[in-house]
């Protein structure tokens, strides 16, 4: 650089981070002291099924009862709210991940085949489904297994449904147990307003059917599942009285 040039100065941002809400306080640490070293000001911590909350516009700070599930890649997220805070929250590493991979075993033990997880994903958007319906198909390609050479099939929306069904059991029946867990003055809340269902897992076509089934009450996908997160982020972002009133973690 020439002598006497000065170089702009970088702002340092305040910064919001939805966590999952298992994570231990070391992980939190982790999360913030990186956001520090990459150039914030400061970093607030929040809860995912929070974030997803108030990114799907439900009233978290009233005494009533919300119950979100934010079904991500990594983990999902279940959560009963009220009062600004998280009553009850369980979060499972089974989620759209787990889905890929399921997708990716069943067709390596059904038709030899070697499948990549962006193809596995592919499958997943265009037949994945968790309820009976109007058969579809799509041509998958990967390598054989016995001959080491590219490979086609052509698979169906049902084979895909009979891939995903545990990992879908797994997350309902973590749904059905932190229901059974929600303190009885909340249930009735629940009950009328029905699940609030974000995360790209969400969109997985009839797990909202697959949820209320189970659980004998409305489930309902949030609009824009996929961003609820990020928006509920950003709103915390920009509203600081709101930063004050949700109960989260902040790192300076």
């Amino acid at each position: 650089h020439e002598s006497g040039t000065i170089l702009p100065k970088i702002p340092r941002p305040r910064v919001v981070i939805g966590i999952p809400s298992g994570v231990t306080e070391v992980e939190r640490r982790a999360v913030s002291d990186a956001a520090v070293a990459a150039g914030a000001r400061e970093a607030h911590l929040v809860e995912e099924p929070m974030a997803a909350a108030i990114g799907a516009d439900l009233p978290i700070e009233g005494p009533e009862g919300e119950f979100v599930v934010d079904i991500g890649g990594g983990t999902s997220e279940i959560a009963v709210i009220s009062l600004g805070g998280i009553v009850l929250g369980r979060s499972i590493r089974v989620a759209g991940d787990e889905m890929n991979e399921a997708i990716v075993s069943y067709v390596r033990l059904k038709y030899s085949l070697l499948l990549g997880e962006s193809t596995a994903e592919e499958v997943k958007i265009n037949i994945g489904t968790c309820v009976p319906g109007k058969e579809k198909f799509f041509v998958i390609r990967g390598r054989d297994l016995e001959k080491g050479l590219p490979k086609s099939i052509k698979l169906s929306s049902d084979e895909v449904r009979e891939a995903l069904a545990p990992t879908v059991q797994h997350i309902v029946g973590n749904i059905v147990d932190t229901l059974e867990e929600t303190p009885p003055e909340l249930i009735s809340d629940i009950m009328e307003k029905g699940i609030v269902m974000a995360g790209g897992g969400s969109l997985l076509m009839g797990i909202d059917q697959i949820v209320s089934d189970a659980t004998k009450m409305p489930a309902v996908i949030a609009d824009d599942p996929l961003t609820c997160v990020v928006r509920g982020c950003g709103r915390i972002l920009q509203d600081n009285s709101l930063l004050s009133r949700i109960r989260i973690s902040r790192s300076l």
